[in-house]
């Protein structure tokens, strides 16, 4: 008797494609807290509940959980797989790309140093567990899996690199062939070096989208939505900082107080490059 096929046997080959290509995101993923965003590791459980919606993310001790640096190898594919399913190509959850062409398209270098980053992002992305109720239609049960199911690198016979395979998982390669669940975001984005400041750009842009009047979120609200390790008063500072950069691209922030409450909202809206000055 034999054993199940591996998952590997089962999926067709998608090989990265060439050239240029507009970077698209999950909007699931830019709407809920599933990555750390801290660059320090993290091993303390992300936990996000609503009456709608469960996010629970866990890492291991050894690789803590995946970043939202990390993230950008799940943009990368979901830019690939939109790319190729609207060219008309076959695309599967087993993908073949080089680490060169990975780290050019998210604005990375590719030192020695840069490829070892791209591994460790790798080992984390496989080794995070998430649990969500999102897109579980039947009630609240859960949907249980990792970024990555499996990842390896690939050598010829006489270990030349040849570059690295990886499976998504369903949950997520699901969203991305849903073009209703996927956007287009800005390639500066990958410029952007701080973690509230990544994560805020993406639930703008998941919010804010092109509405002419914008968008607004109490502050205290954003800190529980971002999953955030950070003390409420240093997420705060964090926030007014951003917004007297005005660093997110495409949008303008702004902070209404309300000091009946004692409370601070943050208004974004949409705006064209030169508008931003």
């Amino acid at each position: 008797m034999t054993g199940p096929m591996p998952e590997r046997e089962q999926l067709d080959l998608f090989r990265a494609l060439p050239g240029d290509m507009a970077p698209r995101d999950s909007q699931d993923l830019m709407a809920y807290p599933f990555f750390s965003l801290a660059k320090s590791r993290r091993t303390t459980p992300i936990d996000f509940c609503t009456a709608r919606v469960t996010v629970r993310v866990e890492g291991t001790q050894e690789h803590g959980i995946a970043t939202i640096w990390d993230a950008d190898v799940l943009i990368w594919a979901a830019s690939q797989i939109v790319s190729a399913r609207d060219a008309g190509l076959h695309t599967s959850r087993l993908m073949r790309a080089t680490p060169y062409e990975i780290l050019r398209f998210i604005g990375r270098g590719v030192s020695l140093r840069d490829y070892q980053r791209l591994k460790a992002a790798l080992d984390r992305l496989q080794s995070t567990t998430v649990a969500t109720s999102i897109r579980e239609t039947t009630g609240r049960r859960l949907h249980r899996f990792s970024w990555i199911n499996e990842w390896k690198e690939l050598a010829d016979a006489r270990g030349i690199p040849l570059g690295i395979e990886l499976i998504l998982p369903d949950w997520f390669y699901a969203g991305v062939l849903d073009a209703a669940l996927v956007l287009t975001i800005d390639p500066a984005y990958f410029r952007l070096t701080g973690g509230i400041e990544r994560w805020l750009y993406r639930l703008v842009r998941k919010h804010g989208g092109k509405q002419p009047d914008g968008w607004q979120f109490d502050f205290r609200h954003l800190h529980r939505k971002s999953g955030s390790s950070a003390r409420f008063c240093d997420f705060a500072c964090d926030l007014r900082t951003l917004v007297a950069r005005q660093s997110l691209p495409g949008y303008m922030l702004g902070i209404e107080r309300i000091p009946e409450v004692s409370t601070e909202l943050l208004t974004f809206r949409s705006v064209s490059p030169t508008a931003r000055g």
